[in-house]
């Protein structure tokens, strides 16, 4: 049984902290601005000590999984979310105590090298996290059919959270948060919808949804942190949905990071699996969609790529643990899942 935080009400406390990157000087107004954006929802934002932009990381290892865990346990804290990703949250695995995180099921939310957190989290204790989008995407209005992280925490326990693709992307650059730390208004400047590469037939499909960022996750592959096949045999009779998203990983690299995950048996029980849309480059005679089908087109379940899950806005909020229904053809691309 999948297990999901207690909804968040009006006056929750909403705690921050950095447990990867964290947040200087130049981008505290942008942070401000995403702070304001959690407080006119009608929740209360807590920001921890460790917010530091020093390093590569906002602390020491052991601090910043102390801070995380603190607020994770804190009964008074609903949900946490960190202002964005960054690149070694890793470390901090070994140094979480799960079963009391566990013991005190908060909403975790968040993308990018936190998911190297999220997913385990799900893994190792059945309790649902939430791959939205970061603090400091807050402020976006998100597209019609693009649910925002606000609103899926507030969903109630059998609740459902449906989405779709708007069939529009962001295809070049960032909002400059320096110069525009207020910006709302989230761009979408191409036009493209999700592919499915194994096969042209429509897809209607079902499973309980585990994923995150490639570059991130894939290091869990054959770790306590990362058993997929324990998950699904626990928590997953209906089969899974795995979603991936490459950050910027080239297709060669796509390749080997997704065949390994292939050998680690991450799709033994995947219904679907789902590809993020990426900016990662596409080699001579090599594209990132010939580095899925080759991993991953004979799986004998449908594969689509482009999906709204990842580094390209928008970003779809997906439900780690959530019974989804996947749903695509020529006319519109769904995604409903089930808090159950």
């Amino acid at each position: 049984m999948v297990v999901y935080p207690r909804p968040l009400v009006d006056g929750d406390l909403v705690g921050v902290t950095s447990p990867s990157a964290g947040v200087g000087p130049r981008f505290a107004s942008r942070l401000a601005a995403a702070l304001a954006t959690v407080r006119s929802a009608g929740l209360d934002p807590v920001v921890g000590d460790l917010m530091s932009d020093a390093g590569i990381v906002s602390g020491p290892a052991d601090d910043r999984a102390a801070e995380l865990e603190r607020m994770l346990t804190d009964p008074r804290i609903s949900a946490v979310v960190p202002p964005w990703g960054g690149e070694i949250a890793i470390d901090l695995l070994g140094r979480l105590d799960w079963d009391a995180i566990a013991a005190e099921p908060t909403w975790l939310v968040g993308f990018s090298d936190i998911s190297t957190l999220l997913l385990p989290l799900t893994l190792r204790t059945g309790v649902a996290t939430l791959h939205g989008q970061n603090l400091v995407d807050t402020p976006y209005a998100q597209p019609d059919g693009v649910a925002h992280w606000l609103d899926v925490v507030r969903t109630l326990p059998g609740g459902t959270v449906e989405q779709r693709s708007p069939r529009r992307f962001r295809a070049h650059g960032y909002d400059d948060y320096e110069k525009h730390p207020d910006v709302t208004e989230l761009t979408l400047d191409a036009a493209g919808g999700w592919t499915r590469l194994d096969a042209d037939a429509p897809v209607d499909v079902s499973g309980r949804l585990v994923g995150g960022c490639l570059e991130t996750v894939s290091h869990l592959a054959g770790t306590p942190y990362g058993d997929v096949d324990a998950f699904a045999r626990e928590h997953a009779p209906e089969g899974l949905v795995v979603y991936l998203e490459c950050a910027e990983s080239d297709a060669a690299d796509t390749t080997r990071r997704l065949q390994g995950l292939r050998y680690a048996g991450w799709f033994d029980h995947a219904n679907a699996v789902l590809i993020g849309r990426t900016r990662g480059a596409d080699l001579p005679g090599w594209t990132q969609h010939d580095a899925v089908r080759h991993t991953l087109g004979d799986l004998g379940v449908p594969v689509l790529a482009d999906v709204e899950c990842g580094h390209v806005p928008p970003h779809l909020c997906l439900v780690n643990g959530a019974l989804a229904t996947v749903r695509h053809d020529e006319r519109a691309s769904t995604i409903t899942q089930e808090l159950r």
